[in-house]
């Protein structure tokens, strides 16, 4: 490890201990996935996933665009993690006429931001997946040349949406890393909460996206954002 990397990480220490305190403490793999359970966002991608892949199945129908489906969505997928979060999660609130655009997604992310340690915000919001749900079975079903393969898309988006999931909560969890490939990925994204919410943005991955798109800096180059806690310097909204 660089001088550069110790600094980085030594100020990336005193920043999250600041702000947890004496609330860090360690758990285990298996007590993390029983809590992972206990939120509605987990059984509604896992219940997407499990018919996706039934149907995929049943269906038949095993092409080779069958493989390059997963390859390109894998590819992809950092890239669109990336732009999500910050062309939506990080969204400036606008005001047009008389109507404020600021949407659920936006607003719970700002409150997430404000306490990373709040286990529901770290999930994606129930209500989005009234609408987002149905979106991806539609887009699954009219966007694609035959039915197998937009079930492919859809069981792909499922286990991606899951992998999501499983490594925003456990990164925010007291889980500590062990693998060297998840100490990578839990250290990119704390750097985002608790270093500068101008830079880290994917979360399932580190140095891809990011280091692509220019937002994966040298820790110890960044100055600590005065607002990574209150993103736009807004006050904390009142979230229902």
């Amino acid at each position: 490890m660089t001088p550069a990397e110790q600094l980085a990480k030594q100020r990336l220490a005193e920043d999250e201990a600041a702000l947890t305190g004496a609330k860090r403490r360690s758990t285990s793999l298996g007590d993390a996935a029983k809590d992972f359970w206990r939120h509605p966002s987990p059984w509604l991608i896992g219940a997407l996933l499990a018919c996706a892949a039934t149907t995929r199945g049943l269906v038949g129908d095993w092409r080779l665009s069958d493989l390059w489906t997963p390859l390109v969505m894998l590819a992809v997928f950092p890239f669109f993690e990336w732009a999500v979060h910050v062309c939506v999660l990080h969204w400036r609130p606008r005001q047009v006429g008389r109507v404020t655009i600021d949407p659920l997604l936006s607003r719970k992310h700002r409150a997430h931001h404000i306490d990373p340690r709040d286990v529901p915000l770290v999930f994606i919001p129930w209500r989005v997946h009234l609408w987002l749900v149905p979106l991806i079975v539609a887009i699954g079903l009219l966007a694609f040349p035959r039915a197998g393969l937009g079930l492919t898309f859809m069981t792909l988006v499922g286990l991606l949406g899951l992998g999501y999931e499983w490594t925003h909560y456990l990164i925010h969890s007291d889980y500590r890393p062990r693998s060297r490939v998840y100490r990578a990925i839990w250290r990119n994204h704390r750097l985002h909460h608790y270093k500068n919410e101008h830079y880290w943005f994917t979360v399932t991955s580190s140095g891809t996206a990011d280091r692509a798109l220019g937002t994966c800096p040298t820790p110890s180059q960044v100055e600590t954002s005065p607002t990574v806690r209150n993103l736009h310097s807004q006050e904390a909204d009142q979230v229902n």
